[in-house]
């Protein structure tokens, strides 16, 4: 049967055939995808002029070439995709231009490229060294580029530091590295160091601007600031993104794309929570702070952007920083006008919440309570500002206002004090009210008595008087001492307060500290301003007493506290129990003495004395079991010879 089938040959070349039209079909397409180049190697500069966001390095190394003041060793440092290994390879093809060369010609034989992270033992510096030892065959320099240099190991820099410290004129050595830090010293004392900074996002969005007109790419500017920012001052980084999201696009690059391209939060969503934050729409602000978390952004993330926005809300109160705003044109008017709206003290405060929130985030426990912790603050925090007093409604009350009582009254501590306060908080502004007469108008003889008589204390010691023929054990006669000296101060306080009480209210007006009486006009003169008492007078010994010791020392405060005094013939006499209480008041005597003068109405004091009171030791019982045997034993001797005899003792 004679079939096509049935011819080997012919089914032979078919199979041949397809094979072939495959292989053709595979090698079309790899010619294809070769022509297609990253913008970051299509579009890396080839000039000086071309490079991108490093002026300062520019600059100083044109002048260096122009003016023919190479140096032997260059350092390029900074961060990633910035144009270090670019600038090295611009540099070494000009030196070898600027005499006379050819343009045209690219110089690879003069130009040496070694990458240190892969090529970093000493062979590879030993063979580095042995070709720097022959000259340039063709134009005036060789230049050996050493890339990530920081990777070389201790004993390669060491083989590296006699050439580099010594080289020949022909040769320049340009090391470039991310990690500056990580060289040795003598390798930095050799070169010219430049340091790379991170471009700007304005820089890096005019540069994008120009690859996409070229490209006929059309690109959202917002788009392009997003890619910016995310590239973090990295060019090559935000030309890999560009290329992503030209192919994700279709050649178009939007700013939705683009933000679900790079994971990133939308500027919007900010502003939304903040507004939220404002209303104090808490739960609104929590649903939306869920709907990010859904979408797989973690906390830190929301926290940084949230920052970043109220520094920009704080930036843009002033028109002097709206040049601090990394953002687009469109945006930059949505936060101007978002900054009107809210009050400088809730952006000030908002800003501190979520940077102390930040600071925590790492180490809390439930990070996402943390967040939602900081959200109701923030919900609350406009409220909270509303309710506090402005400034000017301070003043307006306080000048409305008398102060209640001398600034020598502000630590009292005894009844007396207490008493007069109340006396005094019937006096309101410079008003002054009546205090009702009651039962004073009954004993009007005994009322002028107690006037014209000064108030004084009793004779009595509480010592002395309550610790006669008591045999107490010492912790029990301690507490009996001050449960009873506080009950005899009590007493005479209470006293006191009657008898000043009552010399008050027959004036029918009442007298402050710092106020004296005209007895014409039945009124006080108000000697103070507002709380500040230019000279306080006193009406009783006691008040005036008072008056000096709080103005006083803690020393000599403590001290007179806790001393009694009496009034003998127009001597103060002030009883004292220690050598240390006569020293301060020998100390303080002629103050004290002139103070009452000046101060006291009335004063009844022509001298001050005192006297030792004698402390009558008491002696304590036995309690404790050798005490106890000790005490019988003396008291019976026979006692101690049976415990002899017996050989006893306490355990």
């Amino acid at each position: 049967m004679n079939c096509n089938l049935h011819n080997p040959w012919r089914i032979c070349g078919f199979f041949v055939g397809q094979q072939v039209w495959h292989h053709a079909l595979i090698e079309v397409t790899l010619q294809r995808m070769d022509q297609f180049v990253v913008s970051a190697r299509k579009y890396r500069p080839t000039t000086f002029e071309d490079v991108v966001g490093q002026h300062q390095v520019v600059e100083t190394l044109t002048h260096e070439i122009n003016n023919n003041k190479l140096a032997q060793a260059f350092l390029f440092t900074g961060p990633r995709g910035v144009g270090k290994t670019t600038c090295a390879r611009i540099l070494a093809k000009v030196i070898n231009t600027q005499d006379g060369g050819d343009p045209n010609q690219d110089y690879a034989f003069n130009i040496f490229e070694l990458d240190a992270a892969s090529n970093n033992s000493v062979e590879d510096i030993r063979h580095l060294i042995d070709q720097v030892r022959i000259p340039p065959q063709v134009g005036k320099y060789k230049v050996y580029i050493i890339d990530e240099v920081h990777m070389l190991s201790p004993q390669a820099f060491n083989a590296f530091l006699k050439t580099l410290e010594e080289p020949p004129a022909y040769a320049i050595f340009i090391l470039a590295t991310t990690e500056k830090y990580k060289i040795l010293p003598t390798i930095l004392s050799r070169c010219q160091i430049f340091n790379f900074n991170r471009i700007e996002t304005k820089d890096m969005v005019s540069h994008l601007e120009g690859i996409a007109k070229k490209e006929n790419i059309n690109a959202e500017l917002d788009a392009l600031h997003l890619i910016a920012r995310k590239a973090d001052g990295g060019l090559r980084d935000a030309l890999s993104m560009f290329d992503q999201m030209v192919s994700f696009g279709g050649g178009q690059i939007t700013y939705d794309s683009a933000v679900d391209i790079l994971s990133v939060l939308d500027l919007d969503t900010f502003f939304n929570v903040s507004s939220m934050l404002f209303q104090s729409h808490i739960s609104d602000a929590l649903l939306a702070y869920d709907a990010i978390v859904k979408k797989g952004f973690d906390g830190s993330t929301f926290l940084g952007g949230l920052a970043s926005h109220f520094r920009n809300l704080a930036v843009s109160k002033e028109t002097k920083t709206h040049s601090l705003l990394d953002v687009s044109d469109s945006f930059r008017a949505k936060y101007i006008e978002q900054s009107q709206q809210f009050s400088f003290a809730f952006v000030l405060n908002g800003l501190s919440l979520v940077s102390e929130a930040e600071e925590k985030y790492k180490s809390s426990r439930n990070p996402r309570l943390l967040v939602e912790l900081l959200l109701m603050k923030l919900g609350h925090l406009q409220s909270f500002i509303q309710n506090i007093p402005s400034l000017e409604e301070v003043k307006k009350k306080l000048s409305n206002s008398e102060p209640l009582k001398s600034a020598s009254f502000k630590n009292a501590p005894s009844i007396i004090e207490e008493k007069i306060k109340q006396v005094v908080s019937t006096v309101v502004g410079n008003e002054v009210i009546e205090v009702t007469k009651t039962a004073v108008a009954t004993k009007n003889q005994e009322i002028e008595s107690i006037q014209s008589k000064p108030i004084l204390k009793p004779v009595k010691t509480p010592i002395q008087t309550k610790m006669e023929n008591v045999e107490l054990s010492g912790f029990q006669a301690f507490k009996r001492q001050k449960e009873l000296k506080a009950k005899n101060n009590i007493n005479q306080g209470q006293s006191d307060v009657i008898e000043s009480v009552i010399g008050i209210a027959v004036t029918h007006t009442p007298v402050l500290i710092g106020q004296s009486v005209n007895p014409e006009s039945g009124l006080t003169n108000n000697l103070t301003d507002v709380g500040i008492s230019k000279k306080s007078v006193y009406q009783t010994l006691d008040e005036a007493y008072i008056g000096f010791y709080q103005t006083q020392s803690p020393r000599i405060s403590t001290c007179m506290k806790s001393l009694n005094y009496r009034m003998n013939e127009g001597q103060l006499v002030i009883e004292l129990s220690t050598s240390v209480q006569e020293s301060i008041m020998e100390e303080i005597k002629p103050q004290f003495m002139q103070f009452l003068k000046a101060r006291l109405i009335s004063n009844p004091v022509e001298n001050i004395g005192w006297e030792m009171g004698e402390i009558q030791v008491v002696k304590r019982r036995p309690y404790t079991d050798k005490e106890k045997l000790d005490y019988l034993v003396k008291k019976h001797p026979t006692l101690g010879e049976v415990l002899e005899l017996l050989h006893l003792r306490l355990p």
